[in-house]
């Protein structure tokens, strides 16, 4: 007669399961411990919400991102610079051919003092040399404007238009292709000679007449229009 446990060996022993394990002593099987699997579906779901938050957490990053953006950009594009109006225009560097008559000593030494004034540019028009007298002639641009210390002062009527420009009084006289300017209340005379294609002459004899203030004294008889 057998038991209801375990089958006997040929040689009447009891025999091993087949899983190795010994039987248990009365004979019934216990069901298998549910804690055995238990570490590797935590891990399971450990790695599952792990994905879920960064499943979720990317777009929202993203969408930070991208309102970071649309906060620090710019509503429109800069514009372009555009280019200045002081830049220098094409011009000769040729010499200016110019007089230089013989000045006296004191018109010579009021001409140098006024020729260490002049800037070295006139708006965008840069200073070129001259073929004479640079102590007492300089040039400008190309045509060029011509700027020429001595000489003798013009008698004008009393009815002849007068240009205060800067505490400078200049005379005009209108040619063909310059506007020429000289100075009727100074010392030593200054004749400045502007080509027509230069509109608005009395902005380009401005910088001159500071210049003329700084180094050349007044003299002579004001005339009524340019007395304030």
């Amino acid at each position: 007669m057998t038991t209801p446990s375990a089958a006997l060996d040929d040689d009447g022993g009891k025999r091993e399961p087949a899983d190795g394990a010994p039987e248990p002593a009365d004979g019934t099987h216990a069901d298998a411990d549910p804690a055995v699997d238990a570490p590797a579906g935590r891990d399971r779901t450990i790695r599952g919400a792990a994905l879920l938050a960064t499943v979720i957490a990317l777009p929202v990053t993203l969408l930070v991102a991208v309102l970071a953006f649309t906060k620090l950009a710019p509503d429109t594009p800069a514009a372009a610079p555009s280019p200045s109006a002081s830049t220098a225009r094409a011009q000769s560097s040729a010499p200016v051919e110019m007089a230089a008559p013989a000045l006296a000593d004191r018109p010579a030494t009021v001409c140098r003092a006024l020729l260490s004034q002049l800037p070295q540019t006139i708006r965008d028009l840069a200073q070129r040399p001259v073929t004479a007298g640079p102590e007492q002639n300089a040039a400008y641009g190309d045509p060029a404007l011509t700027v020429a210390c001595g000489g003798t002062e013009p008698t004008l009527p009393a009815t002849d238009e007068v240009w205060m420009v800067n505490r400078v009084c200049w005379h005009p006289v209108e040619e063909k292709e310059v506007t020429v300017l000289t100075t009727v209340d100074r010392e030593t005379p200054v004749t400045l000679r502007i080509p027509r294609s230069y509109t608005q002459p009395l902005q380009w004899a401005a910088p001159i007449s500071s210049a003329i203030v700084a180094s050349v004294p007044s003299g002579g008889v004001v005339p009524a229009g340019c007395q304030g």
